[in-house]
């Protein structure tokens, strides 16, 4: 079912959902099963799957030189969502990326998805590589998400990249990122909000926000939609603060502002347990105050820990 339907259906009420990570390359399924049975009390009515581009290795060769090896860390993305389908009748949502795929590789997961009955995506363009100073497209591939989009579009359109085959129509429900305090690269968060605009325009049928701490910012977002006439469902993203070292990680790594009510109370936690059980209450403070609002989801980061989030709901839900 399509996430939209998912929310239509739900009349208002505020639904449960969450995001994994693939697992280390190595580990088993029954990591992704960890991850997932714990939550299941609160019937998510969907999950979703990220997607990691390639990074690269250097190795030392036998004449002293270096050799540039690309590599992959996490198994895919595609199995993963066949095996929650599988297992659980759980809707799962695949992010498809532009950076490590190519356009052939990007058309054969989506034609994967759609034999497997999956029936939304994540169009997102994906993050840089850790080697590189910005994100660098791969060669072959898509540069920004709206590409991404188009050909997810052009696919349920039954247009392909190469006509040698009989064409059929996929019906992907196509998902975007949004940034309650502006992506890190755009100008400003006008110009954010045109970048937005566009994405909903080609056929975007809903939103998911990066994580924020300050619900006003979010609620700043949505009305700042809604004005430059993006009305899709717009889905808060969530992570609770869980370790000291959060205080100033997460700020760096995503670009966010943590709201000073938050950082003084974490500035007094002697140790990681103290800082996860202030980020934990603040957390469900904070859905609470979504719940108000009337959100349609609240959609939580858990990184493959289900823990935490468990505590969460279980006092909101």
């Amino acid at each position: 079912m399509k996430i939209t339907e998912h929310i239509k259906n739900a009349k208002g009420k505020t639904l449960f959902s969450f995001e994994l990570l693939p697992p280390i390359k190595g580990q088993s399924i029954q990591w992704i099963y960890d991850a997932i049975d714990p939550l299941l009390e609160f019937n998510p009515p969907f999950i979703d799957v990220t997607s990691l581009r390639e990074d690269y290795i250097y190795k030392e060769q036998e004449n002293g030189l270096l050799q540039k090896v690309s590599y992959r860390k996490r198994p895919g993305t595609i199995a993963i969502c066949a095996a929650i389908i599988h297992k659980y009748k759980i809707d799962a949502v695949p992010h498809l990326i532009c950076g490590g795929f190519t356009k052939e590789e990007t058309e054969n997961a989506l034609i994967d998805l759609q034999f497997l009955g999956i029936d939304n995506v994540l169009a997102l363009r994906g993050d840089a590589r850790a080697a590189d100073n910005a994100f660098v497209p791969t060669k072959g591939g898509h540069c920004y998400a709206t590409d991404l989009i188009q050909h997810i579009k052009n696919h349920n359109n039954g247009k392909f990249l190469h006509e040698d085959v009989e064409t059929f129509k996929s019906d992907f429900c196509i998902g975007v990122a949004g940034y309650p305090e502006k992506h890190f690269e755009a100008p400003n968060l006008n110009a954010d909000f045109k970048f937005l605009k566009k994405k909903v325009d080609m056929g975007a049928e809903f939103i998911v926000t990066q994580m924020f701490f300050d619900n006003q910012k979010y609620f700043d977002f949505v009305k700042k939609c809604r004005e430059n006439d993006i009305n899709v469902p717009i889905i808060p993203g969530l992570k609770p603060i869980s370790t000291l070292t959060q205080l100033n990680v997460l700020p760096k790594i995503f670009h966010i502002d943590l709201p000073d009510e938050l950082t003084d109370a974490l500035s007094y936690a002697k140790n990681n347990a103290e800082a996860r059980e202030i980020g934990t209450q603040a957390m469900i403070k904070q859905c609470k105050e979504l719940i108000d609002f009337g959100v349609p989801v609240l959609h939580f980061y858990t990184m493959g820990k289900p823990e935490q989030t468990k505590q969460i709901a279980r006092a909101i839900f």
